[in-house]
C-alpha cells in the first residue's frame, strides 16, 4: 500500500460505523466512507467538537450540517525535499464544503504526487534544458498539476467542468503557481486525447483519474467499465518515445490493483517497455495507527 503519511495539515483522526473523523487545518469534519464497516468506541474528542458533519440520506445523498465552520479554508502540504539542493515547495488548497461530502481535495493523492514530482526533478537534474509537458485528464481541482508543475514541467490540466477549472487555478495563484506554464481547458478528455493525436502533440508524462460516472461539457456519457480501456489505449497514442511516467487512478470498486497492473503491462510495456505497479492508496488513522485504504493507483514508468 501506498501511503500518503507525509501530510501536516490533514489526518485522520478516527473511524468508526461508516464514518471517518478528519482535521482539515484548524476545522475537524466527520464525512462518510463505505470502507469503515467496523464500529468502535468514539473515544477520540473529536468526534464532540466537530466543526461539520456530512449525513448520508437513506434515499440516497445527503447533506451537511454544520458548527462554526467557514464557507471556506485553506491547507497546505508540502512537497519532499530530494536533496540539499531543492527547496522546500509548499502547495496550498482552498477548501469549501459541497454536494456529495467533498471539500476539494483527495488526500491520499499526495503519495502519487510525491513519486512523479520526484520522477520530474530527477528527470530535469539529468537534463536542465529539457521541456516536460505533463497531462492530466479529468484534473478536478489541480492537486496533481500543481505538484507537477511545482516540480518544473509544463502542464495541461483538462476537466470537463468549468467550476472546477476555475477552482483549480484559485489554488494555482494561492500556492505562488499562478504564472507557472499551465495550460487550463474545460474539455470532454476522451475528445481533447483524439484531437491531440490528430495533432500529432506528445506528452512526457500523463495523469488521468477517470471518475465512475459522468457527463462531458456537451452531454457527453462516460462510464468507466465500458470507457476506460479503449480510452487508456487511445492515450498511449500521445505518450512520447522518452515518456516518464504514466499515472492511472481508481476510485471504482471493480478497478483494483491488480486490474490496473493488467491492462497497463497490456497498453503500456507492451509498446515503451519499462514497468507497472499498482497499490492501494491508503491514509493513517490516529486513533488506531492503522491504514485506511482509499482507492488505487498505477504507475508505469521507465
Amino acid at each position: 500500500m501506498w501511503t500518503a503519511d507525509n501530510w501536516k495539515e490533514y489526518e485522520i483522526l478516527d473511524t468508526s460505523n461508516g464514518e471517518k473523523l478528519e482535521r482539515w487545518g484548524d476545522y475537524i469534519l466527520v464525512r462518510p466512507d463505505p470502507q469503515v464497516i467496523w464500529n468502535t468506541p468514539h473515544c477520540h474528542r473529536g468526534w464532540k467538537q466537530k466543526n461539520g458533519h456530512y449525513h448520508r440520506s437513506a434515499r440516497g445523498g445527503g447533506e451537511w450540517e454544520f458548527f462554526s465552520l467557514p464557507e471556506e479554508w485553506a491547507i497546505r502540504y508540502s512537497l519532499p525535499c530530494y536533496d540539499a539542493a531543492t527547496p522546500e515547495t509548499t502547495l496550498t488548497f482552498r477548501l469549501k464544503p459541497f454536494s456529495f461530502k467533498h471539500t476539494g481535495l483527495f488526500p491520499e493523492q499526495a503519495a502519487n504526487w510525491d513519486w512523479f514530482s520526484g520522477l520530474i526533478r530527477d528527470a530535469l537534474r539529468r537534463a536542465p534544458g529539457r521541456q516536460l509537458k505533463i497531462l492530466n485528464l479529468f484534473a478536478y481541482t489541480g492537486g496533481a498539476t500543481l505538484a507537477a508543475a511545482a516540480a518544473g514541467a509544463s502542464v495541461t490540466h483538462v476537466d470537463a467542468s468549468k467550476g472546477m477549472v476555475g477552482w483549480a487555478k484559485e489554488n494555482a495563484a494561492s500556492s505562488g503557481l499562478g504564472d507557472s506554464p499551465i495550460r487550463w481547458l474545460v474539455d470532454d478528455c476522451v475528445k481533447f486525447v483524439e484531437r491531440e493525436i490528430r495533432r500529432g502533440n506528445k506528452y512526457d508524462g500523463i495523469i488521468m483519474d477517470p471518475p465512475s460516472y459522468g457527463r462531458g461539457p456537451r452531454g457527453e456519457v462516460w462510464k468507466i467499465e465500458e470507457s476506460i480501456w479503449p480510452f487508456l489505449e487511445l492515450t498511449t497514442q500521445i505518450l512520447s518515445e522518452d515518456a516518464l511516467f504514466f499515472l492511472l487512478n481508481s476510485y471504482t470498486t471493480g478497478l483494483q490493483p491488480a486490474v490496473l497492473s493488467y491492462m497497463m503491462n497490456t497498453s503500456i510495456v507492451r509498446r515503451f517497455g519499462g514497468q507497472v505497479e499498482a497499490e492501494e492508496l491508503g491514509l493513517p488513522v490516529t486513533e488506531s495507527k492503522l491504514i485506511l485504504p482509499c482507492g488505487a493507483s498505477g504507475r508505469w514508468c521507465r
